[in-house]
Parts: structure tokens; C-alpha cells; sequence
């Protein structure tokens, strides 16, 4: 079975809230809420795809010096195993506005289980609790 490693972030607000983002139409799992990120891609560390990421999808600029390694997911779809390393961030540049049609909301992560997500993000929801 392929393991595709998918580099996740927790963006974390002044006020606690968490940044998730809705799955637009015409992509798998549409409609599901998640933490931004993405694949990452060959030559890649977490970080970078990040870095890359975040730029690419939400406008937003970070370093390697503002992600800190939270947790981890670990979970077997029907025709792949997603490896979710996530990370949390405080601090980037700019306001995050959707670039690729998703639609984004500030959440307290002791609401997040109100927000439909992939079964990969579930068990993360408890640690950004108890984190944040």
C-alpha cells in the first residue's frame, strides 16, 4: 500500500482559534473541514511544503523557525496510508484568504468536533484541545 506523507498545520490565533479549511467541490472528501497543508513533495521536508503551502493556498508567509512539531496522524484509507505529521503555528505574515476555492473559518478547538473532518484529523482534535 502506498504512504502518502501530507504536512499539516494548526495556525493558532491570538485568541486561541484555529484555522480549518472546507474541501471545495471536485476534490476527495469535498466538504470536510481540515488543517491547511498538502503533499509534500519530493526533496521536501514538512516544513517546506508548509512554507509552501501556505503561501501557495492561503496568501500567508512563515518560517521554519515558527513551526513546532505537535503530534501526528497515522491512518489507512481504502487505497493508501496518509502519514499527517502536524504542526502548530503562532506567527506568519498577512491574512490568510482562500486562494483555491476552500472556505476557511477561525475555530476554538473545543468546537472543532461541530466540523465534519477526515477520520486522519479526528484524533488530532483532543491534542490541539489540551494544547491550545
Amino acid at each position: 500500500m502506498n504512504i502518502i506523507l501530507v504536512s499539516a498545520v494548526a495556525l493558532v490565533d491570538k485568541d486561541g482559534r484555529v484555522l480549518l479549511a472546507q474541501r471545495p467541490e471536485g476534490k476527495s472528501m469535498a466538504g470536510l473541514w481540515e488543517f491547511p497543508g498538502g503533499k509534500v513533495e519530493t526533496g521536501e521536508t514538512p516544513e517546506t511544503a508548509l512554507i509552501r503551502e501556505l503561501h501557495e493556498e492561503l496568501g500567508i508567509e512563515t518560517w521554519d523557525s515558527c513551526l513546532a512539531p505537535l503530534s501526528f496522524a497515522s491512518y489507512t484509507y481504502e487505497t493508501f496510508h496518509l502519514l499527517l505529521p502536524l504542526l502548530i503555528c503562532r506567527k506568519w505574515v498577512d491574512i490568510a484568504h482562500p486562494k483555491e476555492g476552500q472556505t476557511l473559518k477561525w475555530v476554538f478547538p473545543k468546537d472543532m468536533w461541530d466540523y465534519p473532518m477526515p477520520p486522519a484529523d479526528l484524533p488530532l482534535i483532543p491534542i490541539l484541545r489540551d494544547w491550545v
